[in-house]
């Protein structure tokens, strides 16, 4: 007999008593008409904020025409975003998907096929990081190791070894005979807004390119756009061999892909890999207008001086009141606040100011703006971060007297 009081959805998310009816840009609008200026961009999601005219054009069109055929048939709109990424970066290949872990899990097939089809199929095991975030698949929540996720779930999926964050000893130890790649976020996002610094992501190169292991970039979170250039790791010089982007490339459409050069590639033959939904039309027209406005001339530019405006100003409001914010973190509008504070006690007070946030790993808060943020919207960001500090401080210091 069922509970005439059970909800009907799965409990596994602690939601928010906020219920939001429409977005307009920069700004989520609740049901009973509450303005919220949304620093967390559905986690790094909503690239171009919402409702962005052109996404809206561009899906509407589409809806009239075609929304689903299967990879059976030709998509003129994969070919099409595959060619547009692929001259974009460092990949020969692209393999289309609905999600970041969908992308994680093709990304790490990719890797193992590449050595099983060059004789080496002992070589399946891929090297991760502690604090790691891929995804929650069973595959991925082995990659990033978390016993949090892992809980549970039964044995835990083999081949993949975690270090120490930052511990190169570490990482030159846990190669071995078996070990095909090294998987890692250019900044770990979930695990605290860390970032790799750009002569680690170098030494990593070069310790794959000694070792004949492929390199494998999560840029799920850091991507498109996210840091200020179109992808985290271009900071560092560096090419990846595989990478996953999810996020940010569908502007709120899922989306994601797993992008690779022809070599790290040639494993993924006719039938060994599929998808029944991934580079639907739909979703393909939407990723093509995504990249038609972050590709657009000065778009990068304008996130790097946002997030200059944004860092210095948060810098300032960190030295003014220390007992709520210890550290500024991150890069481009990927930014992660050290609260002195509960992160959880920062998100609600920022949520108190109608700024909404993200929590993070490592007692942190991340701030995700849409990469269509103007210094207007950046100003008034700061300001309610500010009050939320100055609150918070004021508590600290009452409750330390």
């Amino acid at each position: 007999m069922t509970d005439a009081n059970a909800q009907p959805l799965y409990d596994t998310y602690a939601r928010a008593d906020l219920r939001f009816e429409r977005g307009e840009g920069m700004w989520l609008i609740t049901e009973s008409g509450d303005r919220y200026l949304d620093f967390a961009a559905g986690i790094a999601v909503n690239s171009l904020g919402h409702a962005h005219p052109h996404l809206v054009e561009t899906l509407k069109s589409q809806a009239e025409k075609l929304w689903h055929v299967s990879n059976i048939y030709e998509i003129p709109g994969q070919k099409r975003l595959g060619q547009r990424l692929v001259d974009s970066t460092f990949a020969d290949k692209a393999f289309f998907t609905n999600s970041g872990a969908e992308a994680l899990e093709c990304a790490i097939k990719t890797a193992r096929r590449y050595h099983y089809v060059n004789g080496n199929p002992q070589r399946f095991r891929i090297i991760t990081f502690e604090g790691a975030f891929h995804g929650r698949t069973l595959a991925t929540i082995a990659a990033g190791g978390q016993l949090k996720y892992l809980e549970g779930f039964g044995p835990k999926v083999e081949g993949f070894d975690q270090v120490a964050f930052g511990d190169e000893e570490a990482l030159k130890s846990a190669i071995g005979p078996e070990t095909g790649a090294i998987l890692i976020e250019p900044i770990q996002g979930e695990g605290g807004v860390r970032p790799v610094p750009d002569e680690e992501l170098r030494a990593l190169r070069k310790l794959c390119d000694e070792h004949g292991l492929l390199l494998i970039l999560d840029e799920v979170q850091t991507g498109m756009g996210r840091t200020g250039k179109l992808f985290a790791h271009e900071w560092s010089g560096i090419k990846p061999d595989i990478m996953a982007v999810a996020k940010g490339i569908g502007g709120g459409f899922p989306l994601g892909v797993c992008l690779a050069t022809a070599e790290a590639a040639k494993g993924m033959t006719a039938g060994v890999h599929g998808t029944t939904y991934g580079g639907n039309p739909l979703a393909m027209a939407v990723g093509n207008a995504v990249l038609d406005v972050i590709l657009e001339e000065g778009f990068l530019d304008n996130v790097r001086h946002i997030a200059l405006f944004m860092k210095q100003g948060l810098a300032s409001i960190s030295d003014r009141y220390p007992e709520a914010i210890s550290e500024v973190r991150g890069r481009g509008l990927l930014i992660g606040l050290k609260c002195a504070v509960p992160n959880t006690a920062m998100v609600q007070a920022l949520r108190d100011e109608h700024l909404l946030t993200v929590g993070a790993g490592d007692n942190v808060i991340r701030l995700l703006p849409p990469l269509v943020a103007t210094e207007a919207d950046a100003r008034e960001a700061l300001t309610r971060i500010e009050a939320a500090a100055e609150r918070l401080s004021g508590t600290a210091r009452l409750k330390s007297a």
